[in-house]
């Protein structure tokens, strides 16, 4: 069985950047360890976003530029990035929450065999959930698991809440 670990928008603009919080940054040090004690193959998402995004229907709803493409805060976070750079990994830059990419390429990886899928990263409410739950439509026998302790949300409110909602779906919880 072949196992995946799946790093959610480890990026500056979420960790200490523009949309930053104290949370985030306590959990950098959790995903480290977790990148460096796994074993199989790891994505990494980026969030991805251009200069018009104030004038995109995301940003509309949330006006704060944020992970715009080549910038500082579209860079992973250095200790993030060092452990993936050792460990290798495979870049997947998502333009909204859920990356309708992604599972093509877990697919391909997988190469017919049976795999897991481990979640991590930001933000718990918004690109975690996102993208949990369009896995576990895509691959729905394949046992799907977040680690809670390597999440963090917009508030400790909100992940608390976006935790609650994967549980309901049938997402392990570590």
């Amino acid at each position: 069985m072949k196992h995946f670990l799946i790093v959610i928008d480890m990026q500056k603009d979420f960790v200490d950047g523009a949309l930053g919080t104290a949370e985030a940054v306590a959990v950098v040090p959790n995903v480290v360890n977790k990148i460096e004690d796994f074993d199989g193959e790891i994505f990494a998402t980026l969030d991805t976003h251009f200069d018009n995004y104030l004038q995109t229907a995301e940003g509309a709803h949330l006006p704060v530029a944020h992970c715009i493409k080549d910038t500082d805060g579209w860079q992973l976070n250095h200790d993030v990035a060092a452990a993936l750079e050792k460990k290798g990994y495979t870049p997947v830059e998502k333009l909204t929450f859920g990356s309708t990419d992604l599972p093509g390429l877990i697919e391909k990886a997988a190469g017919g065999e049976a795999f897991t899928l481990e979640l991590v990263g930001l933000c718990t409410d918004i690109c975690v959930v996102s993208n949990a739950l369009l896995l576990k439509a895509h691959f729905r026998e394949m046992p799907i698991s977040v680690d809670a302790a390597c999440c963090a949300g917009v508030t400790p409110e909100k992940h608390a809440a976006a935790i609650e909602t994967m549980k309901s779906c049938q997402i392990e919880i570590k």
